[in-house]
């Protein structure tokens, strides 16, 4: 199952515009690719997500790993936009978010001028169209 399967059903009940509407929201409120990298590098997982920026494999990522470096607000927000218990919620995004930062830096590095919106708006594409 690829990526594009995955975001259909992986974050939520609610179908794959949910999920891919709580990744986008995830990283606007970061003030983009860049900022959700960043916080998530000063919330102590700085080696796990140079390897999704990165051109080799993905390091997993735990739930509580990532709850700590997001903040349980920001899960809890995604969790109820979702309709999912706060465990669900971070379990799914550390499933699908590496391989959504890894897709959004094909090169290994963060480009910017509109990177984010054209691989969501590939994503909606693929999902629904």
């Amino acid at each position: 199952m690829g990526l594009l399967d995955q975001l259909g059903g992986m974050l939520g009940q609610g179908g794959g515009s949910d999920a891919i509407g709580a990744i986008g929201n995830l990283i606007e409120q970061h003030g983009g690719l860049d900022g959700l990298v960043q916080q998530l590098q000063n919330g102590g997982l700085s080696d796990i997500v140079a390897s999704w920026v990165g051109t080799g494999a993905n390091l997993p990522v735990s739930a509580d790993a990532l709850q700590q470096a997001l903040g349980s607000d920001r899960i809890g927000q995604i969790a109820a936009s979702l309709g999912l218990s706060t465990d669900q919620a971070a379990g799914s995004l550390a499933q699908l978010l590496p391989q959504v930062v890894d897709q959004l830096t094909p090169n290994g590095s963060i480009e910017g001028g509109g990177l984010l919106e054209q691989g969501l708006g590939l994503l909606k594409g693929k999902l629904f169209g």
